[in-house]
């Protein structure tokens, strides 16, 4: 019941902000079950391919989905989404969370002051062509790595890049985030998988938590207006970076303490 609660919980904001959810299940699943980091990470990464696919679905059937934004997106996260989980698994990342957490702020002030800038170029003329194509192709190599190491659906990079480069609005842009993320989030879950870090155990209650959550989640992001939506990613991602932010400074003070009994 309790990994049923939890995954319930992340869908439903998952499917709300198009977020995979990890930001939710990993803290949840350290304090309730005290999995370690690696297990918490591993195991998300592995319940946020249900989340990509009961999102998608959610959205595409409201007409929220750029298919073949999604396609390029999730092209290039496969690749390196197998490399952020063997980093993640191998060295120790405070440096890596610190810059994310400081990235995502900026990208949520950015996103929240696009009506007021839109006399910039990127947003008044949005990329189209190649230049559309290797932006989806660098948004999503950035995704994918950081999806496979920190155990998120790297919707965080995606969002932002579908809504100020591409010009997508909030809803189409949450909806292609989460149908990307499954090629990418797969390929993330079988390389933890492979190292050990999946906890099977809670999947059969996270799962069916997630595909109820995002379900409502999904529908409940088509109930608010898009300046609203777009307002409510923007504050949980400036959460999230505050939560990189201090985790990282945390990481960095035990990994020096450790270095130093060490020597």
């Amino acid at each position: 019941m309790t990994s049923f609660l939890i995954g319930l919980l992340a869908g439903t904001f998952g499917g709300l902000v198009g977020l995979g959810g990890g930001v939710i299940m990993i803290p949840l699943m350290v304090g309730f079950f005290k999995f370690d980091q690696h297990q918490a990470h591993g195991t998300s990464l592995m319940a946020l391919v249900f989340t990509g696919l009961a999102g998608a679905v959610t959205y595409y059937l409201q007409g929220s989905v750029d298919v073949l934004a999604a396609a390029l997106l999730a092209a290039s996260a496969i690749f390196t989404a197998r490399f952020g989980a063997l980093y993640a698994n191998a060295l120790p990342e405070w440096k890596l969370k610190r810059a994310f957490g400081i990235f995502v702020i900026c990208v949520s002030l950015l996103l929240v002051s696009k009506p007021y800038l839109s006399h910039l170029a990127f947003l008044a003329h949005p990329a189209g062509g190649w230049v559309k194509i290797t932006a989806l192709l660098g948004s999503g190599a950035v995704a994918g790595f950081l999806s496979g190491m920190m155990g998120v659906g790297g919707g965080s990079i995606m969002v932002p890049a579908l809504v100020l480069m591409v010009g997508h609005s909030q809803y189409t842009a949450q909806g292609s985030s989460l149908l990307a993320m499954v090629p990418g989030g797969s390929v993330g879950a079988y390389t933890h998988w492979r190292l050990g870090n999946v906890v099977l155990k809670v999947l059969p209650g996270l799962i069916p938590g997630i595909l109820i959550g995002t379900y409502l989640g999904g529908n409940l992001a088509h109930l608010l207006t898009e300046a609203n939506l777009r307002l409510v990613f923007a504050a949980v991602l400036i959460l999230m970076g505050i939560r990189d932010i201090r985790g990282a400074q945390k990481k960095k003070l035990f990994y020096r303490q450790h270095s130093h009994s060490s020597g």
